[in-house]
């Protein structure tokens, strides 16, 4: 099914050193090879098993390359269960981690092209584009669970 706006709760363990995602706004087309090309993310990673250093934008619960996690978050180390929502809105968006709200934004503002057109995705022109589409769990590497998966259609 695809979504526009919707309220996505789950919850999910990282392993130690694995990196995850969860994106909505998929668009599945022969066009597209990876989900990432139109679906922004929400990430899952372990920041402390990571083999290497991270970005600001590659840290658990930030849009991914895009927008930043503020200081209330709370990340729960590698192998315990942390909880997670995205709200997708009439293009107001929230990421929430642990019960605290941890970034939101506009979508498709003069502000968010300027970031997309100058950053990781200046040469993915449909990424972050499409209004609905599919949500994608991600597997980029390592273990990772989820569980309790909920989402609710705002459209209707």
């Amino acid at each position: 099914k695809e979504y526009g706006d919707f309220e996505l709760a789950w919850e999910w363990r990282i392993g130690k050193g694995s990196n995850s995602g969860v994106m909505y706004h998929v668009v599945e087309d022969a066009k597209y090879p990876y989900t990432f090309f139109t679906g922004p993310e929400y990430q899952l990673i372990d920041e402390a098993g990571w083999d290497g250093p991270l970005e600001d934008w590659q840290k658990a619960g930030s849009d991914y390359a895009m927008h930043l996690p503020n200081d209330k978050k709370k990340l729960k180390p590698a192998g315990e269960w942390n909880t997670s929502r995205i709200v997708f809105s009439q293009g107001h968006v929230e990421h929430w981690l642990n019960g605290a709200k941890i970034l939101e934004f506009e979508a498709w503002t003069p502000e968010w092209t300027k970031k997309k057109t100058e950053g990781k995705w200046k040469e993915v022109p449909d990424y972050g584009s499409a209004k609905k589409g599919r949500i994608a769990l991600q597997a980029h590497g390592g273990k990772v669970a989820f569980r309790n998966i909920k989402i609710l259609d705002l459209d209707n």
